[in-house]
């Protein structure tokens, strides 16, 4: 259970789409204290989804191929493949996104300069300016406190998060070792956040700079990091779930 609960933990804290907003929500007024609520609501998903579990367990796992035990597994093994195939879809469209420019040729080059003249320069700016990192800090600015614990909520990768709650299944709250992996879990899982958070509190000059620079270079590498997270991850709970399912 350590290790599946260790890899999935791994999986939720490099998702590069939180991290990014989460850059965003610290550059913006009163960053700290937003990117803080943030961080609890987002904590507050994880413990709500192991409290749940262990309630329907009772704090002892099922025994081996009890209609619970083989449900978990199955689902852990929906799940695999589910992450598989977003990976794979992922990847495809990446794959297509890269060839349309080379096979539009110049008819595509000539309609984007017609549409930009009729268009005309203050539309063009003004779409470059709403998609900005700055247009994006401002919206943040404008954030309120309940709206960053409601943004956390849904930038939570919930998928993974499912398949973390098939493992906590197998969960024996008999052992203090349990306590430690599930509070390690959680701990792992914010971990990404949680150093972003401390390090614009000791070092908020330095951290503006850095943040920044580590925000360009997730969008720069978002879609590698996404389909080969989701292909890594998928693969191995679809294995492991074959494997406990066929053992």
């Amino acid at each position: 259970m350590v290790l599946e609960l260790l890899l999935i933990g791994v999986g939720i804290t490099l998702d590069p789409l939180p991290i990014m907003a989460f850059v965003l929500l610290l550059a913006s007024q009163r960053g700290v204290w937003k990117g803080l609520v943030f961080i609890l609501a987002w904590l507050a998903c994880l413990v709500t989804v192991i409290a749940l579990v262990l309630l329907f367990t009772g704090g002892t796992p099922p025994p081996p191929r009890s209609p619970p035990s083989t449900g978990a597994l199955a689902a852990k093994l929906a799940i695999g493949i589910g992450l598989v195939a977003y990976g794979m879809h992922r990847r495809r469209r990446r794959g297509a996104a890269h060839e349309q420019p080379s096979t539009a040729g110049p008819k595509t080059a000539g309609t984007t300069a017609a549409g930009t003249t009729a268009a005309g320069p203050a539309a063009a700016g003004s779409a470059a300016t709403d998609s900005s990192p700055e247009a994006e800090v401002s919206k943040m600015d404008r954030m309120s406190l309940w709206s960053a614990a409601g943004l956390a909520v849904f930038l939570q990768p919930w998928g993974v998060v499912a398949a973390g709650a098939t493992v906590v299944v197998k969960a024996d709250l008999s052992h203090f070792a349990t306590y430690l992996a599930l509070f390690g879990f959680c701990i792992l899982a914010t971990a990404s956040l949680l150093a972003a958070e401390l390090y614009t509190v000791l070092a908020p000059k330095a951290a503006g700079e850095r943040l920044k620079r580590l925000r360009a270079w997730l969008e720069a590498h978002e879609e590698p990091a996404i389909i080969i997270g989701s292909l890594v991850l998928g693969l191995w709970l679809t294995g492991n779930s074959i494997y406990q399912l066929t053992s």
